[in-house]
């Protein structure tokens, strides 16, 4: 099991340096950022400022898309980042969520979604390739041939499919086990059917991590459930509630959902957590004490998670990073 941090661009950049530090120390192997330039700062500005006070840590984007910068300079920023990171660079990648609907724009389509991935790799690599509206092939002709690695963030089947198809990873927002595995399992199901070996793919489970008492942990991580909501609610209104694409565990608690205001975004004072129960809070999270943790982390490990990322926008940041790093992850690599 791997472990992770994800940043929202409140973190100012002296303690964002510290906490790389300090999650590095503690045996933490990933630092994400959320990318939504218009309601945060730029994150690649702060990746790069992280990376050079780590040495193993790898970074990336949680998540980007398709349709927030021209290819070519996404691959070249990509392609940059992993050679001044020494290969420590991966992508997050999504349809486009926040940073989009934010300014009044739709997300990508799956299809461009796709294209993009298996384009900017190519170019991440040195290939020459035709995109958009070139009229002539783009190459980076100082890139290295770096991989790299793709996680795709999504929910619905077509997302799912992509991700298998195409991607190296999956990102799901989400602390329950049991969905973990409904996910993961249509998305290995059609890589394989593909004809890709997925013995390689990875999994991660992106949740707040909290510790103390449960109302106290409920409180500071009420949030959540609402942004996950929002995308929940996209696949709803596709594909139906009685489709059986989406399990009925979720598709039963956007049900009194009346909207979701992107300006607060993964914001605790969003004005549409009402429809949000304990229950949900409860599964959707990593909460209570560190045996608590220790069970949970366990049961997605057994649904095929490969990595537990903890959105660290909850506070006592510097307390988790710590008690994870004492009395948690020595478990999974001991």
């Amino acid at each position: 099991m791997e472990f992770g941090i994800t940043f929202k661009g409140f973190v100012s950049p002296d303690r964002a340096r510290n906490l790389v530090r300090q999650a590095e120390a503690a045996g933490f192997t990933y630092c994400w950022f959320y990318d939504s330039h218009i309601l945060w700062r730029e994150s690649f500005v702060a990746m790069a400022m992280c990376m050079e006070h780590t040495t193993k840590m790898r970074f990336g984007p949680c998540v980007t898309n398709p349709n927030i910068r021209d290819w070519s300079l996404s691959a070249s920023l990509y392609a940059s980042l992993a050679h001044q990171s020494n290969g420590r660079f991966d992508i997050g990648l999504g349809r486009g969520d926040s940073s989009m609907r934010v300014m009044g724009k739709k997300p990508a389509t799956i299809a461009r979604m796709t294209e993009f991935t298996t384009k900017v790799k190519a170019m991440v690599r040195g290939e020459e390739v035709e995109y958009g509206e070139c009229p002539d092939p783009v190459k980076l002709p100082w890139a290295t041939g770096y991989e790299l690695p793709v996680w795709i963030g999504a929910y619905g089947p077509k997302a799912l499919a992509a991700a298998g198809t195409v991607g190296d990873g999956l990102i799901l927002q989400i602390g329950d086990p049991a969905l973990v595995k409904w996910f993961k399992d249509q998305a290995i199901a059609a890589g394989e059917e593909a004809g890709r070996d997925m013995s390689n793919f990875k999994v991660q489970a992106a949740a707040p991590a909290y510790f103390g008492d449960m109302d106290y942990c409920i409180e500071h991580t009420k949030w959540f459930p609402a942004m996950v909501g929002n995308h929940v609610a996209d696949i709803v209104e596709k594909y139906g509630s009685d489709s059986g694409l989406v399990p009925k565990s979720l598709t039963d608690y956007i049900e009194n959902r009346k909207g979701y205001d992107y300006s607060k975004h993964g914001q605790s004072d969003n004005p549409f957590l009402d429809f949000i129960t304990e229950d949900i809070i409860k599964s959707f999270c990593v909460l209570g004490t560190v045996e608590d943790h220790i069970t949970r982390i366990k049961d997605l490990e057994e649904a095929g998670t490969t990595q537990f990322n903890i959105y660290l926008d909850s506070g006592d940041e510097e307390e988790i990073i710590a008690k994870y790093g004492k009395e948690i992850i020595p478990v999974f690599n001991s």
